[in-house]
């Protein structure tokens, strides 16, 4: 048996790992909601008009909303933002939402539910930050992984 060729592994461009990191989050956010409903008793507390110790309003459910919109929008800003303001935003939003993250275990008696899932989330919020942070320098990188530069092309 001969040896095969190694695998071509491509650099995956950061507003792309940004946007499949904010994705990712958003999947894990929207699933702890999700399944938190099957928790006993949760579904009963909703219908009294109470989400954890909040009194369900038009006012909680604009902030809920928010919550939800800002990373689900930071996928598209990943994307569509100069390369500045997609690492500016991603910093500022990953910062914001550590602390969010976090409060929302905060008194819950499933340890290992919301330990899991939320430390997920927390690992995907440290894995923005640390993209976002070491995005890298125009020419800092090697210029093979390019191709050719505009100095080596012939004119």
């Amino acid at each position: 048996m001969t040896p095969s060729a190694p695998l071509d592994d491509p650099q995956i461009p950061v507003k792309i790992q940004l946007a499949a990191a904010w994705t990712s989050f958003m999947f894990l956010y929207l699933y702890v909601d999700h399944l938190v409903l099957y928790k006993p008793g949760h579904l009963q507390r909703i219908l009294e008009g109470y989400v954890w110790e909040f009194e369900v309003s038009q006012s909680f459910l604009v902030m809920a909303f928010t919550s939800v919109a800002i990373p689900a929008l930071m996928i598209l800003a990943s994307l569509i933002l100069s390369a500045p303001a997609a690492r500016i935003t991603s910093l500022v939003v990953g910062l914001i939402y550590i602390p969010y993250s976090a409060i929302n275990a905060a008194g819950e008696t499933w340890a290992i539910f919301f330990g899991f899932s939320i430390g997920l989330e927390l690992l995907l919020l440290a894995f923005i930050l640390r993209t976002a942070w070491t995005w890298p320098r125009s020419g800092a990188e090697d210029p093979g992984l390019r191709g050719p530069t505009s100095a080596g092309r012939s004119r």
